[in-house]
């Protein structure tokens, strides 16, 4: 068998992305493509004839957090053999391993009035099973929103049981390395973990990976946000042995902070802490004495915005989030009340990631269309969360009042490649667009999404971009979906 090998710039250095610090990753990336007749692997796939088949399914799903369970279970539950892999030895995604720790995009923005829920669905399923075992709060407020924080263990636990329940097969510890197209059509991915490398063969992908991992590894195109300029990452920390009533009472019930606290930490800005963010959002959570922080922003040393698909600048994020972490901490205990006695309970496992590659997808989902609330016929998830851009000295908040906007079912499937959908915050959007649809409550509904249009897909032997967007609507709407 003879097979030609072609080699071309790095898919970071092809989507705009000039991180000094990348160079030599970018060439230690730089794309490699295997051509054996019929076939196009990537050079991870490359010997893929000879690895051990572990699994031949219906689908495999790449990626545990809110859009993967979701996807997963849905598909499973509808008779389908299912495989999810997830490189952590837990679920939860951004929401578990980088603490975001909220559900945002629950409930309607509104200038008057109570909270009301307008996402439902797989996304209520879930909330309801935290809710169960104690691990989701009540409705905080949230600016013009409320948003709800969960208990990140209780996360893992519930995933873990809607999971089992359905019968999907769960391989954690396990990551993919590469992907098998055959005809332009994927065909399965290449897993690796501790025990060796092998293949799973799917007749349908679903990449939820946060990253479009999948996507990009098969060379089909992406983006980083504007030009290459993405939101920067947090490192979420939960603070404990905090005096709640004190607390509540002098900062209010608005978990966005107050002008007095923004004062405060430019005062302390001055004094020599490392706070480079004026406006800090604090929500409590599910256990006494306990406030989930955000309040860090990462940039690189040198200024510039960090790209975490990048190692080098993954590492400088995790090194500065966490120095950052115990200055705001600091802050805390000498300038708020009911946090004198307090501690660092912990950050999350990673920086808070909320934007890195986006798809090239069928359909877009616009500034426009978020800024006029559309509603489509083929709208498989509302979202009234407001464009929420973290990208400069301060968050920037654009309200979406007593409405919201649908997402189109085409953003989910990538223009090139067949046989794969996405899930999550990978979507093809627009950057400001993205800074919306990006939230929990929406992934889980792209998954649920995703997992519909893959049932209708098998069932009717369609590609992707030929499944009915108004179908795939029916289907979710029938399971519950506020559609």
């Amino acid at each position: 068998m003879t097979c030609s090998v072609t080699r071309s710039s790095s898919l970071i250095t092809q989507q705009g992305w000039t991180s000094p610090t990348g160079a030599m990753y970018n060439q230690y990336m730089s794309d490699m493509s295997v051509e054996f007749p019929g076939w196009r692997l990537d050079a991870a796939a490359s010997d893929a004839a000879h690895l051990p088949v572990l699994a031949d399914v219906d689908v495999v799903v790449v990626g545990g957090g809110a859009a993967g369970v979701a996807a997963a279970t849905v598909c499973a539950e509808g008779g389908l053999s299912v495989v999810i892999v997830e490189r952590y030895g837990f679920f939860g995604g951004a929401a578990v391993a980088g603490m975001s720790g909220t559900i945002c995009g629950l409930y309607l923005a509104t200038e008057s009035g109570g909270p009301r829920q307008v996402v439902h669905g797989f996304t209520e399923r879930f909330r309801e099973g935290l809710a169960e075992r104690g691990g989701v709060t009540g409705p905080q407020k949230y600016g013009k929103t409320w948003t709800v924080a969960h208990d990140p263990l209780v996360w893992r636990e519930v995933a873990d049981d809607f999971l089992e329940r359905a019968g999907v097969r769960i391989l954690l510890h396990t990551a993919v390395t590469g992907v098998l197209v055959e005809h332009g059509r994927h065909a399965g991915v290449v897993v690796e973990s501790n025990a060796g490398r092998s293949v799973i063969r799917a007749a349908r992908t679903i990449d939820a990976s946060g990253d479009a991992a999948v996507v990009a590894r098969a060379g089909h195109a992406t983006r980083f946000g504007d030009g290459g300029r993405i939101q920067n990452p947090t490192m979420f920390f939960r603070l404990g042995n905090v005096d709640l009533p004190a607390f509540r009472e002098a900062y209010g019930e608005d978990t966005i902070c107050p002008p007095w606290v923004s004062s405060a930490i430019e005062s302390a800005r001055a004094d020599g802490l490392g706070l480079p963010r004026s406006h800090v959002w604090l929500f409590h959570t599910t256990r006494p004495g306990e406030l989930l922080v955000n309040a860090t922003r990462l940039v690189g040393r040198d200024g510039r915005m960090l790209n975490v698909v990048d190692p080098e600048d993954f590492t400088e994020a995790e090194i500065d989030g966490r120095r950052q972490v115990r200055d705001y901490a600091l802050f805390l205990r000498q300038r708020v009340p009911g946090c004198a006695g307090s501690f660092v309970v912990d950050t999350g496992v990673e920086v808070g990631i909320r934007q890195t590659r986006s798809i090239e997808a069928i359909e877009e989902l616009t500034n426009a269309d978020v800024l006029a609330c559309r509603k489509r016929a083929d709208g498989i998830v509302r979202s009234p969360w407001p464009i929420e851009l973290h990208s400069g000295d301060r968050p920037e908040l654009r309200w979406l009042l007593d409405d919201f906007y649908e997402v189109p079912y085409l953003a989910l499937v990538p223009r090139a490649g067949e046989n794969i959908i996405v899930a999550g915050r990978c979507l093809g959007a627009e950057h400001e667009a993205l800074a919306s649809a990006r939230v929990t409550a929406q992934c889980f509904e792209y998954g649920h999404a995703a997992a519909a249009a893959t049932l209708l897909s098998l069932r009717e032997d369609l590609p992707y971009r030929s499944v009915s967007g108004a179908d795939v609507r029916a289907a979710m709407h029938a399971a519950g979906s506020s559609l």
